[in-house]
């Protein structure tokens, strides 16, 4: 009876680890910045990016909105686009300083209207030298079992963009600080 006990747990419990270890799909955008990497950081670290990449596509981005928080973990954060009326909610789950991480969990909206189960953002600031700095932006996600025939994919194309915009305003306020 013992042995049947523990073979049972062993079967629930493997079937949960792979449920719950399944391999996630990513998305990758790199960009360097000529700009350190602190001052690459104090702009995504919190909302800073959010909202300099709504104010300069106003024509994909309507509205952010932050439902709860100030920035840090626990943040929940919406985006509203220009087209569709559709959105996209998150909450800040990492944010490291000292590594210059940051990760945020898709709640509702983005590739999980479409049916991906899991969607992670994740952005990592890397040191290249003391005045330039790589912006790594990445999706993690899993599709649905009954989804992937459709083989839907979240789009980095926003994050490549918000790490142009980034690239654009620190670079020139760098230049215009040094005149």
């Amino acid at each position: 009876m013992l042995k049947q006990a523990s073979f049972t747990f062993f079967l629930v419990f493997s079937c949960c680890m792979r449920a719950e270890s399944q391999e996630l799909k990513h998305l990758t955008n790199e960009l360097q910045v000529n700009v350190a990497a602190n001052r690459v950081w104090e702009l995504y670290r919190h909302l800073g990016i959010s909202r300099l990449t709504a104010q300069n596509l106003q024509n994909v981005i309507r509205d952010v909105q932050v439902l709860e928080g100030d920035g840090g973990v626990g943040t929940m954060l919406k985006l509203t686009f220009a087209l569709g009326n559709s959105s996209y909610t998150e909450r800040f789950m990492e944010v490291d300083d000292e590594k210059r991480v940051k990760v945020a969990k898709g709640l509702e909206g983005g590739c999980l209207a479409i049916g991906c189960s899991v969607q992670i953002v994740r952005f990592d600031i890397i040191e290249k030298s003391s005045d330039s700095c790589i912006i790594r932006s990445d999706i993690s996600y899993s599709v649905k079992e009954e989804f992937e025939a459709n083989d839907p994919k979240p789009n980095i194309q926003l994050l490549a963009a918000a790490a142009h915009i980034a690239k654009t305003f620190l670079e020139s306020s760098e230049t215009s600080a040094s005149l």
